[in-house]
This record gives C-alpha cells, sequence and structure tokens, in this order.
C-alpha cells in the first residue's frame, strides 16, 4: 500500500453535530431521532455508538438474533467482522503474486477475516484488481512473455485496454525483490467479481465464516481522465459489483483519496467506508478527518502511526483501527496488545502465529 504523493486533502466547512446531553429534556430529543428510519445520520456524528457495537451480536456474516435484527433497515446494514480482522494485504503478497487469484486463495487458506485489495477501472468499464493503473515493471510480463521495461510500464495502461487485453498479461512469474518467498506462478490481473467469485466458493467449499472484502480505490486527481474515470463513475462501478455479487454488507471501501468515500457515503450504501493515512501526509486524527464530510467506520494509518493517545481518540470517536502494512511479528504483537480492531499483512501467516499465542 502507497501514499499517492499528489493528493491534496480539501476539508470541508465544519459540520456540527447534536448532542443529546445537552438539554434537560435530552430523553424527549433522544425518543424522536430513534422513531426515524435508520439513515446515514447515526455514523456521522462521534457520539453514536460505533457500527462494530451496534451490530456486535451479528456473527461473520449473519444477522443477530432478537432486538438487533428487528431494528429499522437491519437487512441493510454493513455487517462487522467478529473478533480480530485479519487482512492480507493484497491477498498473501508475501507468499504468492499479488492481487492475483493464487495470493486471495492462499491467504483464505492461511486463514485471514478480509481480503484487502486495490481495484483500477478498465478502458472498458470493468473493475480489475490492480494495484496500478498499469502493469507494473516489477511484476508483469507482456502477453508475448517479455518482461516491462521500467520506463515503458505506464504505455501499458489498463484504462485504455479492455479487460480481456489485460488478461493476457502475466503478473505471477517475475521474481519481486521484496518478497523472496512467493510462490511463482503464471497469474493475470483478476476482475473484482472473479475474485469474489472465487473467494465465496471457497468459503462454501471449506466450510469457512465469509469472505469479507476490503477494497481500495486507486485514484488520483492527476490521473483522472488518463489512468482512471472520475471518482463517481469509479466508487459507482465498485459498489455495483459489491452489490451484484451479494457482498456489499461484508465490505469496505478504503482510500487515501476521500473523493470516492464520499460518493459511497452519498449513495448511503451497505458497505463501511476506510480513510487511509499515510506518514508522509498526517496531519493527526482531527486533521485527517476533516478531508471527509462524514465520520468513516474505520481508520487506517500506516502502523508506525499507532499508539495509545490515537487508539483512545479513534475510540472516541467510534472509529475501528486497522493499520497497514504489518510484517514483523513484535510489531504484530505490540499492535494487537495495544488494542487494534485488526491489521494489514502481506503475511497473514505470521500473524496468524501471533494470534494463536494468546
Amino acid at each position: 500500500m502507497h501514499c499517492p504523493s499528489d493528493i491534496r486533502l480539501l476539508a470541508p466547512p465544519p459540520m456540527t453535530s447534536l448532542s443529546v446531553r445537552a438539554h434537560p429534556a435530552s430523553w424527549l430529543v433522544l425518543l424522536f431521532i430513534c422513531s426515524l428510519p435508520m439513515t446515514a445520520h447515526s455514523q456521522d456524528s462521534p457520539s453514536q455508538p460505533s457500527r462494530a457495537e451496534a451490530s456486535g451480536a451479528e456473527a461473520s456474516g449473519t444477522e443477530a438474533s432478537g432486538a438487533a435484527s428487528s431494528a429499522p433497515d437491519a437487512s441493510s446494514r454493513a455487517i462487522v467482522p467478529e473478533g480480530f480482522d485479519l487482512q492480507g494485504h493484497r491477498g498473501a503478497r508475501g507468499l504468492a503474486p499479488e492481487n492475483t487469484l493464487p495470493a486471495f486463495r492462499r491467504a483464505l487458506e492461511v486463514g485471514v477475516t478480509t481480503l484487502e485489495l486495490d481495484v483500477v477501472i478498465s478502458g472498458d468499464g470493468k473493475v480489475v484488481v490492480s494495484h496500478e493503473p498499469w502493469m507494473s515493471a516489477t511484476i508483469c510480463r507482456t502477453p508475448d512473455g517479455a518482461p516491462i521495461p521500467e520506463g515503458e510500464q505506464k504505455e501499458h495502461n489498463l484504462y485504455a485496454m479492455t479487460a480481456a487485453e489485460a488478461a493476457r498479461y502475466d503478473c505471477g512469474t517475475r521474481e519481486h525483490p521484496r518478497f523472496p518467498e512467493q510462490a511463482l506462478q503464471k497469474a493475470s490481473k483478476p476482475l473484482l467479481a472473479d475474485v469474489i467469485e472465487m473467494a465465496e466458493a471457497e468459503a462454501g467449499r471449506t466450510d469457512r465464516e465469509p469472505v469479507f472484502y476490503n477494497v481500495e480505490t486507486k485514484i488520483r486527481p492527476s490521473w483522472e481522465g488518463t489512468f482512471t474515470p472520475e471518482p463517481e463513475p469509479f466508487a459507482e462501478a465498485v459498489l455495483q459489483v459489491l452489490e451484484e455479487t451479494g457482498v456489499a454488507r461484508r465490505s469496505t471501501i478504503q482510500s487515501f483519496d476521500p473523493r470516492t468515500l464520499e460518493v459511497v457515503h452519498r449513495r448511503d450504501a451497505p458497505v463501511r467506508t476506510a480513510l487511509l493515512v499515510a506518514e508522509s501526509l498526517d496531519r493527526g486524527l482531527s486533521q485527517n478527518l476533516s478531508a471527509l464530510s462524514f465520520t468513516p467506520d474505520v481508520y487506517s494509518p500506516a502502523y508506525r502511526l499507532v499508539d495509545a493517545a490515537l487508539l483512545e481518540r479513534a475510540s472516541a470517536n467510534g472509529l475501528a483501527v486497522i493499520p497497514w502494512t504489518v510484517n514483523d511479528k513484535d510489531d504484530m504483537q505490540q499492535l494487537i496488545d495495544q488494542g487494534v480492531d485488526g491489521l494489514i499483512t502481506d503475511y497473514p501467516n505470521r500473524a496468524v502465529e501471533v494470534l494463536d499465542r494468546k
């Protein structure tokens, strides 16, 4: 996961929230609010309980019984993973070629809760799983098998080719200099729908808990029109796939760029949202959140930014904290001990070993 260097986060005007504690007749206000249908206001105000608290009775992928299941619009709310949310970064990048079906299958075998992945849009409007909107010179080969030269990778623009054309490239047989443990195998960049289809079938075959999905929109202002569409059609394309495949409620859309998150929020889609934050652009929790007109469900900073004070402030704002990208076992242990809600790692097998110590 890399932070876009050219993003300028534009903070909207400050928003106000209703505090029922401010009036002695607050129970009347609360009664009025609770009588309304569930809307996006429930996630806008830090005074509201987090979705994790609101749906804590929901087992992974399963609706709660009793009072929780009878709440208005319960079937349209996002489901929060039960317990620690272990996320396989780009599948399991340390173990298999990134963002490929073998990597996602390997992550499921290891036992992740969530498949974390990146998406771009092809020239024919398909949602393709890829970290860059072009074929990387580090990991990809042309359809004739030649490695892509470093200076030519942007010429292999996914937004200028169809998904079928993109599938002819091999991005699984080149040794990655940073990940020597990868089991190399021929693999193309899959469609998001294909990843979901594989994962859902694998979950059914192995009788494991339902799979969750964390989808990062790879978009920057400087890419629009050349490498990506604008935020609205980009986010709409991703939401359409999640809804058509039936996994929207088990999905999160995350981004460094707040604009696609705003689209998701306006749609009031039954997915969670996560704001990604890199060390180089960190301005502190409050300033980072001010880039959005609403409070997201998840705050996802670079793991070195996490400390006890951040976790306390995030909790006060109803935010789950899921840092990236944590590959060292000692770092994993420290973050778990501090109380993070999950973590994103290239090596989910290492995280499983750490979690098994408990």
